[in-house]
């Protein structure tokens, strides 16, 4: 799809329409891929999407397979930082050219590919997937959208001024699960929901620590200076890369980054939740001996319960109050569930409370129930939605399939119309939870105040604030390393 030929049209329906327009009401209803229409094997010559991939060892590893296997596209180039994790990507395309600097790529091979996948850490996602939209490119970027909710703010504004197809890496959002949760809550099988708990067994990667005193050498293949991108400098510290980085607020935005787009994007498809008005937290303590605490900033906590209020939507009957729970911490088990019966999937989970009953479902939305689960294949929907061929493995094929159609002409799962919200909203419970650990020397000039401790975070969404402890602000957008720019 050579990149004279796009020519962008006026989106008909944003995805929250076309889940209840009378498309939905067709039961069966699917969107097909054109290579099934075409028969099996059929790949019309000029209809291949050709992708650069940015981050292309683990997570990107199997995403650019994944959209390779979609049978649509061609994985046109390759970028890492780290040559080692890059490997087994160039060995198995190994007609795609490599870089490791992405701006060098962009500059010189723009005209050479149509979209671009974004499969970094969290701190340079936003950077990248800037200026692929400013090169009129379709973006597909891993979970979370962002590091900072103003760059998540300035790329669901930016999707629709460059007129690009976008989807976040949350594949569940593609799954049937959440699907059949929506059919149950709008048959009115659990009544109105006012509160829904989601936890998760990470962090699974260090937290709560202090930055290492001591230096290491940097792993052979990895350029440092561009893996920091946007980070402020720091000399590189041993098993940093490339897992650990999760857990450092330079680079990662911890459990709620790692595993709250999976888990909350649920609650947002079934109810139509949006931006959170105000969000509060209390977070597990680290001791250094058995009667000093630890105070480690940089470092995300090993658990937290943060507490989101969302306004009122068509879809509830007033304000949803949503707990998250990290590091083990879990809600009450449910009265309804049997004494046997797995509380979400046993580490992870997503519960809706209603005015009538309660649901619950696994990670990335699967395998949901209704309490008592006896329930669960008694309810009928009213209607059916339609489903993603493939469910949530099909979430890459539907972004190569809906770039090729062209934008505003085929719905997706997670554009940033809906990713970005979704984004925001767990990272305005990182501001919480990084509020808790604010501290300021008290009057008496022998210690230290905590004045965010046990503080509701009241949010003024349209100005990206929060009102009445300003000292969290500062979290809300970054000052980027000189070199880098977000180009707005």
């Amino acid at each position: 799809m050579a990149e004279e030929e796009k020519k962008p049209s006026p989106q008909d329906s944003t995805r929250r329409q076309f889940l209840k327009t009378g498309a939905l009401a067709a039961a069966g209803f699917m969107i097909v891929p054109r290579y099934v229409l075409g028969g099996k094997g059929y790949t019309a010559p000029s209809d291949r999407l050709r992708i650069a991939a940015v981050g292309v060892g683990g997570k990107g590893e199997s995403d650019i397979k994944s959209f390779y296997d979609s049978g649509k596209a061609d994985i046109a180039f390759l970028c890492d930082v780290d040559d080692t994790r890059a490997a087994n990507s160039r060995q198995r395309f190994p007609k795609a050219k490599y870089y490791k600097d992405w701006r060098e790529m962009f500059d010189k091979e723009a005209n050479n590919f149509d979209a671009v996948s974004v499969s970094t850490p969290d701190h340079n996602h936003a950077v990248t997937t800037m200026a692929a939209m400013q090169l009129g490119k379709h973006v597909y970027v891993q979970k979370p959208l962002t590091h900072d909710i103003y760059e998540a703010r300035m790329l669901t504004d930016a999707a629709k001024r460059y007129k690009v197809v976008t989807q976040m890496g949350n594949q569940g959002a593609s799954g049937d699960g959440v699907r059949q949760m929506r059919e149950w809550y709008d048959s009115g099988a659990i009544g109105k929901v006012h509160t829904i708990y989601s936890w998760t067994n990470r962090p699974v990667w260090p937290q709560g620590i202090q930055w290492p005193a001591t230096k290491a050498e940097v792993p052979q293949g990895l350029d440092w200076d561009l893996w920091l991108g946007t980070a402020p400098y720091k000399d590189y510290v041993n098993k940093l890369v490339p897992f650990n980085w999760r857990g450092w607020w330079d680079y990662g935005t911890g459990a709620l980054g790692d595993m709250g787009c999976h888990l909350i994007e649920a609650p947002f498809r079934v109810l139509d939740l949006t931006y959170a008005t105000d969000v509060q937290a209390s977070v597990g303590s680290v001791y250094v001996d058995e009667f000093k605490r630890g105070y480690f900033p940089e470092s995300c906590p090993p658990s937290s319960h943060v507490t989101l209020t969302f306004p009122k939507t068509d879809k509830t009957k007033g304000p949803v109050t949503l707990h998250w729970m990290d590091g083990g911490i879990q809600p009450e088990r449910p009265e309804e569930l049997g004494p046997n019966e797995v509380f979400g999937d046993g580490g992870n989970g997503t519960l809706f409370v209603g005015t009538k009953g309660k649901m619950m479902c696994s990670t990335y939305g699967a395998d949901p129930r209704l309490l008592p689960t006896s329930r669960t294949h008694k309810v009928k929907p009213k209607h059916q939605l339609a489903r993603v061929p493939g469910g949530a493995e099909g979430h890459y094929a539907q972004w190569v399939e809906a770039c090729l159609a062209g934008y505003g002409k085929m719905e997706v799962s997670s554009p940033f119309e809906i990713a970005g919200p979704l984004t925001e909203a767990l990272l305005m419970a990182n501001l919480a939870i990084r509020g808790v650990d604010v501290r300021k020397p008290n009057a008496a000039g022998n210690g230290f105040d905590y004045p965010g401790r046990g503080v509701k975070l009241l949010w003024d969404n349209q100005n990206m604030r929060v009102t009445n402890f300003d000292e969290v602000n500062q979290f809300v957008k970054r000052d980027y390393r000189a070199g880098w720019t977000l180009g707005v």
